[in-house]
C-alpha cells in the first residue's frame, strides 16, 4: 500500500505539528513539442483560443514532476511537503522544464 502524503502550499498544516525537517524535495521533467503540435497551433493562432495539445503536454509534465518531488518526499520517510511550487523554464527552442518543489517534512499531531 502507498503512503499518503501531505500536500501543501502553505508553509504549516493546520492540527499538525513540524518537528522535523527533511529537506527540500523536487522533481522534474523536460518536454519538447513536435511538428505536428505546433502546425496545429499555428492555425489556431491565425483564429484564436485555447492551444489544447499544448495544455495537455503541460499538464501531463506537471504531473510528472509532481509525481518525482512525492516520490522522492516518501524515500526520506516524509509525512508532508510543504510551500510546494511550480516553475517552467525554456531549456532551448522548443524544450520546456517543469519543475515542481516543496519541504518535507515530519509531522506530529497537537496534544
Amino acid at each position: 500500500m502507498a503512503k499518503e502524503i501531505i500536500v501543501s502550499t502553505t508553509e504549516t498544516i493546520p492540527g499538525r505539528k513540524i518537528v522535523e525537517v527533511l529537506g527540500v524535495v523536487k522533481g522534474n521533467t523536460v518536454k519538447t513539442r513536435n511538428v505536428g503540435v505546433d502546425i496545429g497551433a499555428g492555425l489556431k493562432n491565425l483564429v484564436g483560443g485555447e492551444v489544447k495539445s499544448y495544455t495537455s503536454m503541460m499538464t501531463q509534465s506537471r504531473e510528472e514532476a509532481y509525481n518525482r518531488m512525492i516520490n522522492q518526499a516518501i524515500e526520506l520517510g516524509a509525512d508532508a511537503v510543504v510551500g510546494v511550487r511550480f516553475m517552467t523554464a525554456m531549456i532551448m527552442m522548443g524544450a520546456s522544464e517543469m519543475l515542481s518543489y516543496g519541504t518535507a517534512v515530519k509531522l506530529a499531531w497537537y496534544f
